[in-house]
């Protein structure tokens, strides 16, 4: 019996830490605060999704424009609410509430998936000339999103950046219903995006 409850928490414990590191990919592992040389350097700009906790994507996007790893900042996301402001709107008022200048900001107010956010972003991409980005968005939906960043246009590098989003995804996310079923939910549209083939 305690053999098998040693198997048990042991497999345990290796699922949850591979679902936690496969789901979040974090580009700046041993970065320091600001930009330095190398794959810590600047980017071209900074990308914020909507959707989950909207402001913590929001906030971590703000943040990382004041600590200069970026020049520009774009929102993507359409309205949750068809009577009021799309999320990228409320999203771009946060960050000038917060000390982004208006005109380091751009806007996606259409997109409506993941799908959408990396497909509406693009001709921004080309009209700025950006060819490298910083993408940040929950961190258990930081995978899929950079899946379709990087599917949707190979000639602009991605480099991810979780958000803090401790209401959705602590350390402890496996503790709660909430927390598998978004990471289930995550890797099932995942695999559905590479069954798929898009």
């Amino acid at each position: 019996m305690r053999v098998f409850i040693i198997v048990f928490l042991l497999a345990a414990t290796l699922i949850i830490g591979s679902i936690s590191t496969y789901l979040t990919p974090n580009s700046f592992i041993g970065c320091p605060k600001t930009p330095a040389d190398g794959r810590c350097g600047k980017a071209d700009a900074i990308v914020a999704i909507s959707g989950g906790n909207t402001s913590a994507r929001t906030e971590s996007a703000i943040q990382l424009y004041k600590a200069g790893w970026a020049p520009i900042v774009i929102f993507s996301g359409a309205a949750q609410d068809q009577t009021g402001p799309s999320n990228a709107e409320t999203m771009e008022n946060q960050a000038v509430r917060e000390g982004v200048p208006a005109d380091a900001i751009h806007i996606d107010e259409y997109a409506r998936s993941t799908e959408q956010n990396a497909q509406n972003t693009d001709p921004l991409f080309q009209q700025l000339g950006i060819e490298n980005i910083i993408l940040t968005t929950s961190p258990y939906h930081q995978r899929r999103a950079s899946l379709e960043f990087n599917h949707n246009d190979k000639d602009v590098s991605v480099r991810n950046y979780p958000a803090s989003d401790p209401d959705d995804w602590s350390l402890w996310w496996w503790t709660s219903p909430r927390g598998w079923w978004l990471a289930i939910g995550e890797l099932t549209k995942i695999a559905v995006f590479y069954v798929s083939g898009n």
